[in-house]
Parts: C-alpha cells; structure tokens; sequence
C-alpha cells in the first residue's frame, strides 16, 4: 500500500498553473494584490491539474491519537490517562477543536491508533486485522450514512503505546508500516466519501517530544533548536526534554533517508499515521491543510518518502513550538497564520481554512476586467 501510494504522488500540473497565473491577471484587482493566496491558488490549481480548482469543501478533520513510552521519563506533568479521556472529549464535541470544526463545518473523525487507556464504545469493535497492512478495512461508522456534525471513533490500534525510545526504538518497522497505512486508509476514506481538503489533527499526551527528535532527525538541527515548553512546562522539564532527546537520538542514530525506520526509531503511533495520511491525501491530488508541530514533524516524514508530496501541504500556522518554525522552513512552507497557538488537536488548521477557502473561491467568483466593464490600468 505504501509503495503504491508513494509512485501516485506526482508533481504539480503547469499548465494548470499558468491558467490560474493568467486568470489572476484578468481578475478586477491590481496583480499581485492578494499576496500569498494568489500563489497558493495557483499552487491549488497545480495539485487538482485544472483552473480554477475545486473549492476546498467539505473539510474532514482526522485526530490520530496515540501514547508514549518516553513520558516515563517525566517530559510532561500531564497524566498519561489525558489522552483517553480527551477522546471521549472529542467524541462528546467539548473539545476545542469541536468547537472550531463547528464554526467551519468540518467533520471531526477520531483514530485510535495507540491510546494506552483507550475509550471504547458499543458500536465499534476493534478488528484485529486493522493492524495488518496489507488489508484494507477498518473498523469504522459508515462515512457515507455519518453525520458530519457528530465525531467518530475509528478503532485502529497497533500497539497500546510506543514503547520508551531512551532503552529501545520506539516502533518495530512494522508496526511503524502499520500507522502509516492506517493513515493512508483513513485519507482515502474520507477522500471517498466527499471530503475536497483534509486537516491534520493529533491527540497523545508527551508527542511534542518525539516530535522534536523527528524534527531533529530530519533537519540536522540540534534537539535544542527541535524541542519546545509542549503544554507549558517548567525549566526543570524542559532541560530533561531536551536531553532525552538528545539522548535518543544518539543511541538509535535515525538515518533520514530511511523515513520509515527514522518514525520506527523515534516516532509515535500518531505520527506515522499522520505520515500516511498526508502521503494518501497528496497521491489523490487532495490539499492536506498543517496543523501545528505534530503535523509538520509528520510532514518531514512524509516529504522523506515522497517529495513531491509537499506540493499537497498547506502549512495552515506557525506553532509556537520552535520545532515548527524549523519544520516548515525545510520543508519550504510559510504558514498562513502565525497567532501563538499551541494546543494542536487540528484547532490551527481549522482557523486556516477560511483563508484556503477564500483563494480558491476569488478564481470561481471575480469578475474579470472584461466582464465587469472595469478599466485596466
């Protein structure tokens, strides 16, 4: 499934690109007046290969949540027992996201994919079959009878947690194989039933640490520069962060041009799955809107396996997690929004979508200078 998913991830269609550059140049504006969003409709044009693209809609969020060995080692002073009950949060539509995904009319769909503590619930029954890649059923509510105002629960465990990434890695291959193919599945789903934008979300409490190794693993940079405060930590955590990050990476030495074992060495359950749902969103020629650093450490991941899988992401805002910010500059993104957010949950990505929505829309409904009886300059 991967392999196959990767050889259908190609670049971006230039003749549809010069259509949309030449439409901006008859629409009733100054050329060049909408900025960043005259490039990204372009670029839009590009993935869909027709001008003017499809209008982004409707968007589907997908929260992957999993846990972590490494919490173990006390990078957060959350309980680990938070991420299980965050998804009955979600389920419940109390969350933030719930509420953001609310305003923008955006589905809300949940994946278990390695909760330690997870929240199960009578209609759905885990399969142990989700764990293998090579099937392709999941044990998911219909999302053609799914009502979009109502969150779902996919059951798609591969372990019940990483293991500890400071004593051994994180992941077998296969299970890393595993999460990435279960995000490969759940772009598809969600892409089969209607969904014309995807957005990255993310629940496990202590991901923004294997996040800052796979940042770091990926750009070179020190762990330092990769790892951040994540809920808000105090100096004392934050120093033993960032050396348990320096410390995994040099006992399992990730080699960036092995993708799967860097995710296997150091990554968790929700970020391998988050990898294969931007690689299955771009292999459809779907744009896949960023959150914040979980995303763009999945991102990296991603654009190791596939680089032209980067022409589907829209980096929707800059985390205040500094691993963002190194994250998207190798990955030669600018975020769309920069408002100091760091909850993650897919909350970043959702305030984003009006603005991908919008530049999209000005090539469907802008009159051109002829049309409008304008004068050209």
């Amino acid at each position: 499934m991967l392999e196959t998913t990767i050889a259908a991830i190609a670049p971006l269609d230039e003749s549809a690109m010069a259509a949309a550059r030449e439409m901006h140049g008859r629409l009733t504006k100054p050329p060049g007046s909408l900025g960043a969003l005259e490039d990204l409709s372009v670029r839009l044009a590009g993935l869909a290969g027709v001008c003017p693209p499809p209008l982004p809609e409707p968007a589907a969020v997908a929260i992957f949540a999993g846990d972590h060995g490494v919490h173990a080692q006390g990078v957060t002073p959350w309980p680990q027992e938070v991420t299980g009950q965050m998804i009955g949060n979600f389920l419940a539509g109390g969350a933030v996201v719930n509420a953001f995904a609310r305003q923008a009319g955006a589905s809300v769909t949940v994946v278990d994919v390695g909760v330690a503590n997870p929240l199960a619930t009578p209609d759905e029954v885990p399969d142990p079959a989700a764990n293998d890649p090579a099937t392709s059923g999941l044990p998911v509510q219909d999302p053609a009878v799914h009502d979009p105002a109502t969150p779902r629960l996919v059951a798609a465990s591969v372990r019940r947690g990483t293991r500890d990434f400071t004593v051994t890695a994180a992941l077998t291959r296969d299970e890393a194989l595993a999460a990435v193919c279960t995000g490969i599945r759940i772009a598809d789903e969600l892409i089969d039933a209607g969904a014309g934008i995807l957005l990255t979300g993310d629940m496990g409490i202590g991901n923004t640490t294997p996040a800052a190794a796979l940042i770091a693993a990926f750009t070179g940079v020190d762990p330092a520069d990769s790892t951040g405060r994540g809920t808000g930590v105090d100096d004392p955590t934050y120093a033993r962060k960032v050396a348990v990050v320096r410390a995994a990476l040099a006992l399992h030495e990730p080699d960036p041009a092995d993708p799967l074992g860097v995710l296997a060495a150091v990554g968790g359950l929700e970020h391998a799955a988050l990898t294969g749902l931007i690689l299955g969103a771009a292999a459809r020629r779907t744009p896949v809107l960023l959150d914040g650093v979980i995303a763009v450490s999945a991102a990296l991941a991603a654009a190791a396996f596939a680089p032209n899988a980067v022409f589907a992401m829209v980096a929707g805002h800059r985390s205040a997690e500094p691993g963002a910010t190194v994250a998207l500059r190798s990955l030669g993104l600018d975020p769309l929004i920069d408002l100091g957010l760091r909850l993650g949950e897919g909350t970043g990505a959702l305030l984003a979508l009006p603005v991908v929505t919008g530049a999209v829309r000005v090539l469907h409904e802008v009159a051109t200078f002829d049309s409008a009886g304008v004068a050209e300059k």
